[in-house]
């Protein structure tokens, strides 16, 4: 699985580091190191759960080796492997070539594309509809008034789209791999969203072609914003928006 691959890559990096705060909040969670650097994962809702307890282990973590965080990773719990997600985008960091552009400048649709995009995007969605043929959203929760479907459509719609956008909490899911496995006709493929691991080995090997994420620069800033249950356009200029164009493998 994809996630064991960020595991083995992101573990590699962890030498020596320990975790000096993490928070966990109704948007992002976030785990900031010893050494300064902060990674951010999104928070998701999809299970109920039996108490007020959602991480058992709360109260603990901080001070805990890096490397043993990041293998929450292949944890089935959506909340846990958000800690280890963001563990491993702390120790990855950015690649040079990444770079603070529009991913709709990067993105190059053509008038006869249809566009699948997992999970919605607002943002994107009126500036990429009005450019290709077709575009079929789908999220857990259909939004029918916006034209979003269910995701058990996209196993049969995913397989024509020739561009492809897909939010990076799949990660979290791990719906992820059986995703990509529809995704065989796509030109492009993007993955969006401050979750984004910025590892194009694992990522391009998988028919991946943009990578599309955050890097946090005040890391002070995106603990108190996650903690206080903001979201992506509460971190302003303590983020930057990255963007990576990788090759097919």
């Amino acid at each position: 699985m994809l996630t064991d691959e960020i595991y083995t890559e992101a573990l590699a990096l962890a030498a020596g580091r320990r975790a000096a705060d993490i928070r966990v909040g109704l948007g992002y969670t976030a785990v900031a190191l010893d050494d300064g650097r902060c990674g951010l994962a999104f928070t998701l809702h999809e299970k109920d759960y039996e108490s007020c307890s959602v991480i058992q282990e709360a109260g603990t973590l901080a001070g805990r080796k890096a490397s043993e965080l990041v293998s929450w990773v292949k944890l089935p719990d959506e909340t846990a492997c958000a800690i280890g997600l963001a563990t491993a985008n702390a120790l990855i960091g950015f690649p040079d070539g990444a770079a603070e552009a529009d991913i709709l400048e990067m993105l190059p649709v053509r008038a006869e594309d249809e566009v699948g995009m997992v999970g919605y995007f607002g943002p994107l969605v009126d500036p990429i509809k009005g450019r290709v043929r077709a575009m079929h959203i789908f999220e857990r929760k259909p939004i029918p008034e916006l034209g979003v479907l269910p995701d058990s459509a996209a196993a049969d719609l995913l397989p024509q789209c020739r561009v492809v956008v897909l939010s990076a909490t799949t990660l979290l899911n791990h719906t992820i791999d059986g995703l990509l496995d529809h995704c065989k006709a796509a030109r492009e493929i993007v993955v969006l969203g401050p979750t984004t691991p910025f590892l194009p080995g694992p990522f391009s090997r998988r028919g991946v072609t943009i990578l599309s994420g955050v890097h946090v620069v005040d890391a002070p800033r995106v603990l108190r914003v996650v903690s206080e249950a903001g979201g992506t356009r509460h971190f302003g200029h303590a983020i930057r928006k990255l963007t990576l164009r990788i090759g097919k493998e």
